[in-house]
């Protein structure tokens, strides 16, 4: 998957460039990899849950990867062992906002990287800060705005609203009985998006939200709640999106009845979203600081891979045993809960 080595030649694991890896889990940003010169990708997701040791792994790939990758799908831990794994190891988090269990397991990896970025101190343990890395969300290359399409809806959300987003229903009840011109559908974004004046997101736990960057990568105007984990670093409020108090209906509603007053200013936020993604907000540049990352661990990878196996001990005894006995209880099948109990010893 691409004929050029990792654009690093002085970056070598065992005197060879690092340039085979496994992907396992949420494909994200792993289809611009060959674009930054990997020269050997093996991607796997699943929808049903199962265990993956090494040996499953390699017999999936068909060879030993320089760095592995565990992406996250929100599901209980489906890699056992790896912190005795023979190559460089990554945990790419994404909804740590939803388990609290994710810092334990991280410990048994080389290299974390952490889409919120209040929550890197969350993972401090064995890993250290240099262990860490922000690795924002993002909008997919592809998802640009094409012709200019009739707009249906003056102000749209899309997303899931029931009974597990108390918060965003709520907030949504409450701005739609201000706002006839509100219209929340679950679907296709992409082909949604670009239908609607307005495009309001919400946050139900203040996480900075991949719909956030999605919006703006399709020249949307985008109206969205004031939080933290970076949103003020990545972005101007005022300029590229409005912002409001999660907890203020009102202010969405004046932000919103203000870009649909004015054309003009909507068209203006939209551009400058649309830049700001462009410059730095695509898959392709996680891609590109991801792969300069490894770089920079590659002359160390043997240092640092001999280090994590010399504390699997020390790793399955104060980080990875609590959650392995906890999914232990909680899953139904035999196997995996034996399997989830050898684990932790």
């Amino acid at each position: 998957m691409g004929n050029s080595t990792l654009r690093h030649p002085n970056n070598t694991k065992n005197g060879r460039a690092m340039r085979s890896i496994f992907w396992i889990g949420n494909p994200f940003f792993v289809n611009k990899l060959a674009d930054c010169g990997w020269q050997r990708i093996f991607k796997h997701n699943f929808e049903n849950f199962e265990l993956f040791t090494y040996e499953k792994l390699v017999d999936l790939a068909g060879f030993e990867p320089d760095v592995l990758v565990v992406a996250d799908k929100s599901m209980p831990p489906f890699l056992l062992g790896v912190e005795n794994f023979p190559c460089l190891t990554v945990f790419y988090v994404v909804d740590s906002h939803l388990h609290s269990w994710y810092p334990y397991y991280a410990q048994a990896f080389d290299l974390c990287l952490i889409s919120l970025k209040d929550h890197l101190p969350h993972f401090l343990g064995r890993l250290t800060n240099a262990d860490l890395l922000w690795s924002p969300p993002y909008a997919q290359d592809a998802f640009r705005p094409q012709q200019p399409q009739p707009k249906i809806w003056d102000c749209l959300f899309v997303g899931r609203v029931n009974q597990t987003t108390p918060k965003r229903q709520k907030f949504l009840e409450a701005l739609g009985k201000e706002l006839p011109g509100l219209h929340v559908v679950f679907g296709d974004f992409v082909k949604l998006f670009p239908q609607a004046r307005v495009v309001l997101n919400y946050c139900e736990h203040g996480d900075l939200n991949f719909r956030v960057f999605e919006a703006m990568g399709l020249g949307s105007a985008l109206v969205t709640p004031r939080i933290a984990n970076g949103q003020a670093e990545l972005f101007n409020e005022g300029e590229e999106m409005l912002c409001f108090d999660p907890e203020q209906p009102g202010e969405a509603l004046d932000g919103i009845q203000r870009l649909l007053k004015d054309p003009p200013l909507r068209q203006r936020l939209a551009s400058n979203a649309l830049a700001a993604i462009d410059r730095a907000h695509r898959a392709s540049h996680r891609a590109k600081n991801f792969t300069a990352k490894i770089a920079e661990l590659t002359p160390h990878a043997q240092e640092i891979i001999a280090r994590r196996q010399a504390q699997a001990k020390m790793i399955r005894q104060q980080y990875l045993k609590l959650p392995y006995l906890l999914w232990a209880k909680e899953m139904a099948d035999p196997a995996i809960k034996s399997a989830y109990l050898a684990a932790s010893r």
